[in-house]
């Protein structure tokens, strides 16, 4: 049985034990999708977009982002210019994937969001998550997790995740817990009437230690160097030797919170778990460890963007529900996963062209489809009532967190966290006091550097005025 299918039965399960209503999955379109004609591009267009979107993502850091190279991009806006290098491919070509050569590698360019549908709710099929480049970059630090997983391990790995992070439940079992811990992190930054990111990721990931490994791991900054170490070498692909001691000492400190004798935080929920040895549930404990650490930046941009609303940040201060669609509607505006990567598992037909070999790359470019004007009238601004209204819901191109059966089983728990967070801040009301151009009026980047935003209280720029 297909594992988006066993998931919401172990859900099913296990509410009717506690007398609660099964979670239900989002809604997602159904029905025959329509492809579009694939074609080859020319050697001056595939240097263009190499040089335009492929070179600038790599730059910015793909694994942890590098904070130079942020700033140049957002001063350029360099997401701007790869959205252009792909308009200038569609007008060329059409809607349908592009075949781009690129160095000893062949890659397919999504630019319709049909496409992306076909290829984002065929992955276990004739798509694999684990692609060459994106397994060479996470190997460097968790070589056995689910992302990077292929054959027959993959589907119990996926299952074990699944079912340790109650995906596709609203809520983990444990979020009474986690909302304690985010609660306790977010008092000292309301001390200060200023906020930077320096002091606001800091306290994101003793959070971020509290939920992976228990109240145990708050203070373990050393868990949080080597992951981040190992994370700097991954951004340089297979370029990079391995540092296998640096990555022992990262699972040995892991496996001791999951030895605890009771242990904390979502090591509770893995203990809990059962699990054949070959799933490897450290590895995929790590892997969560890495994947949450992109939400900070989604969460202090949604900050950013509601601290230059008054009317939104007002709604936000009582509906959660809001307050959740803001930090998603934050990751739709600058998604912190800059590129979906796929490979082609088998040989795919497209209509009208010539048949693409299995082991081609497939790249989906996510600044283009979240931000394209032709599906979206809100494309450049702020607007999280696309979110509780179903429009992003609904539409496969907008996928901060992927979709189908690669869809991040974490989603629930980032949106908690973040969500909580960011509740707990707007008791006060916060001011920009950067130059970032995030407030309503005109179209918002597509490129930010949230490293050197900074936020004051209302109540202190008029003490300072």
């Amino acid at each position: 049985m297909h594992l988006a299918r066993l998931s919401p039965c172990i859900s099913r399960i296990r509410a009717e034990s506690s007398g609660q209503p099964p979670p239900q999955r989002r809604p997602e379109r159904r029905g025959p999708v329509m492809v579009h004609e694939v074609t080859r591009a020319r050697r001056t267009d595939a240097l263009r977009l190499i040089a335009m979107a492929m070179l600038p993502t790599l730059a910015q850091g793909p694994i942890i982002r590098r904070p130079y190279a942020l700033r140049v991009a957002a001063a350029l806006d360099s997401n701007a210019w790869a959205c252009r290098a792909l308009d200038e491919l569609r007008e060329r070509y059409g809607p349908g994937p592009v075949l781009v050569s690129l160095p000893g590698r062949q890659a397919l360019v999504l630019l319709s969001v049909e496409d992306v549908h076909r290829v984002l709710g065929d992955t276990g099929a004739a798509f694999t998550a684990a692609n060459k480049e994106k397994t060479a970059a996470l190997s460097h630090f968790e070589p056995d997790a689910v992302l990077i997983t292929r054959g027959a391990a993959r589907k119990p790995r996926r299952l074990f995740n699944e079912t340790a992070l109650d995906h596709p439940a609203p809520e983990h079992r444990f979020h009474e817990a986690f909302r304690d811990a985010v609660r306790q992190e977010a008092r000292p930054l309301l001390r200060h009437d200023t906020l930077d990111w320096k002091r606001f990721h800091a306290a994101y990931q003793r959070i971020v230690r509290r939920i992976v490994f228990g109240d145990a791991a708050r203070d373990d900054e050393r868990i949080t160097e080597l992951r981040d170490e190992l994370r700097g070498d991954g951004n340089w692909f297979m370029l990079h030797r391995k540092r296998h001691r640096l990555r022992t000492e990262l699972f040995v400190r892991s496996q001791k919170y999951l030895d605890l004798p009771e242990p904390g935080g979502l090591a509770r929920a893995v203990r809990a778990t059962p699990a054949a040895a070959d799933v490897k549930p450290v590895a995929q404990m790590q892997h969560w460890f890495f994947a949450f650490d992109a939400a900070p930046i989604g969460a202090y941009l949604a900050l950013g963007l509601l601290a230059g609303r008054r009317t939104e940040a007002a709604r936000a201060r009582t509906d959660h529900g809001y307050l959740r669609a803001c930090v998603l509607e934050s990751q739709r505006l600058w998604p912190t996963s800059l590129a979906i990567l796929r490979d082609s598992t088998v040989e795919t037909r497209w209509p009208g062209g010539p048949p693409v070999p299995a082991g081609t790359a497939v790249f989906f470019y996510s600044s283009y489809f979240h931000r394209d004007a032709r599906r979206l009238p809100y494309a450049d601004r702020f607007e999280p009532e696309a979110w509780l209204d179903g429009r992003a819901e609904a539409d496969w191109g907008i996928a901060p967190f992927s979709r189908g059966p690669a869809e991040c089983p974490g989603r629930n728990i980032v949106l908690f966290t973040s969500a909580t967070l960011l509740a707990e801040l707007l008791r006060r009301q916060w001011r920009l006091s950067s130059p970032h151009r995030l407030g309503p009026g005109r179209p918002l980047p597509r490129t930010v550097d949230h490293t050197s935003l900074r936020l004051t209280t209302a109540d202190h720029l008029r003490m300072t005025k």
